[in-house]
């Protein structure tokens, strides 16, 4: 599981559903939940978690998508296993992992210090932990 530190920007609620927006070192991510803690609110500084599993890369990367959270970073390593790749990703002063599939990393023929960006869906994003 992936961690970032991060403080609450906004909050967004409609019945159960709500829409979060944290502020993470330059970027801003937004997280979609059904109902959120009653200690999240803005200026809450919270512990966020994704799945490696959850985030894409894209290389070269032009058009509109409709993922809401693209972070631009840089491959730090690439560890190709027979079937996944584990890339580690240098975003600020955090690292992330993405797992993809060993055919998708050769395909993209990642490189340490390639410049990629990281596409992370609002459902995928979770708080971890409201920090005191």
């Amino acid at each position: 599981m992936n961690r970032m530190n991060a403080k609450v920007d906004s909050l967004k609620s409609m019945q159960n559903l709500a829409i979060v927006r944290f502020r993470f070192g330059e970027y801003f991510l937004e997280m979609m939940s059904l109902g959120v803690h009653s200690k999240v609110k803005p200026g809450s500084e919270v512990l966020l978690g994704v799945k490696a599993t959850a985030i894409t890369l894209a290389k070269d990367f032009e058009g509109s998508i409709s993922t809401s959270n693209r972070l631009e970073c840089s491959v730090k390593s690439v560890n190709n296993g027979e079937l996944l790749s584990s890339i580690e990703l240098r975003i600020g002063d955090a690292t992330l992992e993405s797992v993809i599939t060993k055919e998708a990393s050769l395909a993209m023929d990642l490189q340490v210090d390639d410049k990629v960006m990281i596409l992370i869906k609002a459902s995928d994003l979770s708080i971890l932990e409201v920090k005191e």
